[in-house]
């Protein structure tokens, strides 16, 4: 008998990202040993204990760090934590790459696939399931030659069923959340089935619960011989993130990966123009602008597309993530934000609107209209704001000119606006993103980035936009 291995879904980050630090328990210690066993690889020490700093536990720790775009300690850090502890696919993240395959050519040697779907879920309609597990297998239909054809009798190359706890393949489900599904790999058998846990709330198109298609479409990759990606961005990143249907397009790591396996699509009609794969953004690309640049709570963000940077000062990488998977009421291809530490809470803006957030909750009445901070009903979306922590002021970039707010008396100063060029000498290009850092005011333009003290307005240098990214490629 072939050993088969196991794919599990991930599982949603549950909502909590901005926790306290706490001190490390033992139970804790259990927990990460447990975890690192499970999907790092780490075997039990044996004989005269290891050098604290090289051991085995601290190698692994690194290992997973490196993999989830974390500070590299080799130390159980309350965010190491706080990534072990959400729940999470059972696939091992050994693997340090953007996608990634079983290997041994674990893949179909055959692109006319036919999957069966052996009963249903009762949280969703019987043609809603239907429908999203045909879109998810289309998903992948659109960039390769996999034909999919569905059958209703008999043993299918994909079988498609709904269970709980136990359910007949030695994997039992775990309960509400955690472990989601899981699909085993392409072999004869059990490979390439696709088991979702009942007892989670699978959806049509609603965020408040576990979009089918979703789920379906990342089980789908391992179940055609894909494992899971580094990519933040990828659907085969181990972490769920809501899309919706409608609009999803498989990321361009996703495709990358699965037309090493099967190809390009040979049936792709030149004529129609299909929406480019979206690419997750390098912080390496010296031609990137970014959208917006803030602080909270001592980190740096910064923001681009559908994704935002975490960059710690004591920290070496900054660790990319999806704006949803931290402000799922958040938009994404913001214009701006700024923190304003003495209410603690973080200001984002796109076009006519403005959300608040206390550390990563939406503050109760946002989003609110651009104009409650009394801007000028002229004004369709500011470009970039900046808070002084020392005059308690924030400026709004508009184009060539600024506004400055008054965070005390929540008034527009007056004579504004100004133009930006009359207070930052040889700015000359539109501000693109700014915030303030150690007392200097940093406003980026396009590809760039000025360092500016905002008392004398004095230039003292221009750097890369990604400065602060600690990119590591050059």
């Amino acid at each position: 008998m072939k050993t088969l291995k196991l794919f599990i879904l991930l599982s949603l980050g549950l909502s909590a990202y901005c926790v306290p630090v706490q001190q490390v328990t033992v139970q804790d210690e259990d927990f990460a040993k447990n975890y690192l066993k499970k999907f790092f690889n780490l075997t039990e020490e044996r004989g005269p204990t290891i050098r604290r700093g090289i051991s085995p536990v601290s190698r692994k720790l690194s290992e997973m760090q490196k993999f989830f775009g974390l500070q590299i300690t080799g130390m159980l850090d309350a965010d190491t934590m706080e990534i072990m502890k959400k729940p999470r696919c059972g696939v091992p993240d050994g693997n340090i790459a953007h996608f990634s395959t079983f290997g041994n050519n674990l893949k179909w040697e055959k692109n006319s696939l036919t999957y069966r779907i052996e009963n249903y879920t009762p949280d969703m309609s019987v043609s809603e399931v239907d429908d999203s597990i045909e879109k998810a297998l289309q998903v992948w239909a659109k960039v390769t030659p996999l034909r999919f054809t569905r059958i209703y009798s008999g043993t299918a190359d994909i079988m498609i069923s709904f269970g709980r706890q136990s359910h007949g393949d030695y994997y039992p489900f775990d309960g509400p959340d955690g472990t989601l599904a899981h699909a085993f790999a392409p072999a004869p058998g059990i490979g390439g089935d696709a088991h979702f846990d009942d007892d989670e709330t699978f959806t049509f198109r609603s965020n408040t619960g576990y979009v089918l298609f979703m789920v379906a479409a990342h089980e789908f990759g391992h179940s055609l011989g894909l494992s899971h990606s580094d990519d933040p961005g990828a659907l085969m990143y181990p972490i769920y993130t809501y899309s919706n249907p409608d609009t999803f397009v498989l990321p361009r790591d996703d495709v990358n990966g699965i037309q090493s396996l099967y190809g390009p699509n040979p049936d792709k009609d030149p004529s129609i123009e299909d929406p480019q794969p979206p690419t997750t953004p390098d912080a390496c690309d010296l031609t990137m602008t970014l959208d917006a640049v803030a602080t909270l709570r001592g980190e740096m963000l910064f923001f681009k597309d559908s994704f935002f940077w975490r960059s710690y000062p004591q920290s070496s990488t900054p660790q990319q993530s999806l704006i949803k998977n931290f402000w799922p009421n958040a938009p994404t291809n913001i214009n701006a934000a700024y923190e304003n530490p003495h209410s603690d809470k973080l200001f984002i803006f796109q076009d006519r609107k403005v959300w608040a957030f206390s550390g990563y909750d939406l503050v109760r009445g946002y989003p609110k209209p651009l104009s409650s901070f009394g801007l000028p009903k002229k004004v369709k979306k500011i470009d970039a704001a900046l808070h002084d922590m020392e005059s308690g002021k924030t400026l709004f970039f508009v184009g060539s000119n600024y506004y400055s707010y008054d965070e005390a008396r929540k008034t527009m100063d007056q004579g504004f606006p100004k133009r930006v060029d009359q207070t930052f000498s040889g700015l000359t290009g539109s501000v693109t993103a700014a915030f303030q850092y150690r007392g200097f005011a940093y406003i980026y333009s396009g590809s760039y980035m000025f360092e500016y003290s905002l008392r004398s307005g004095r230039l003292y240098r221009m750097l890369r936009n990604n400065y602060f990214l600690r990119c590591t490629n050059f």
